[in-house]
């Protein structure tokens, strides 16, 4: 059974050099990389993922690491679906509704 408790969300947010050309084909590359792992941007460089619990978590979190840019910083943050729930958005002054989960689970 699913539960609130184990089911997890991964945040991604990155800082990555895009000075020269090589730097933005990289910083490119790992955007792509994560939207191609079902990641979503949530905002411009914080990329967040649903995930069924913490085997699943590991497993991003490896094929991430195999695909860091060679500069740049990342940091990856793992919340419980509990967590999640409670985050508060706004849009300008005006206060949105908590992010919904997805509807159904997405099996690869």
């Amino acid at each position: 059974m699913l539960s609130g408790y184990r089911i997890m969300w991964m945040m991604v947010m990155f800082d990555l050099p895009t000075t020269t050309k090589k730097e933005r084909k990289a910083a490119t590359g790992f955007r792509n990389f994560l939207l191609d792992r079902g990641f979503y941007m949530a905002q411009y460089s914080v990329y967040m993922r649903f995930c069924s619990g913490k085997e699943q978590v590991e497993t991003r979190l490896r094929q991430i690491e195999g695909n860091l840019p060679r500069t740049g910083r990342v940091h990856i943050i793992v919340i419980t679906d509990k967590q999640y729930e409670r985050i508060v958005l706004f849009d300008g002054r005006k206060r949105e509704r908590s992010p919904e989960n997805p509807g159904q689970l997405v099996l690869f």
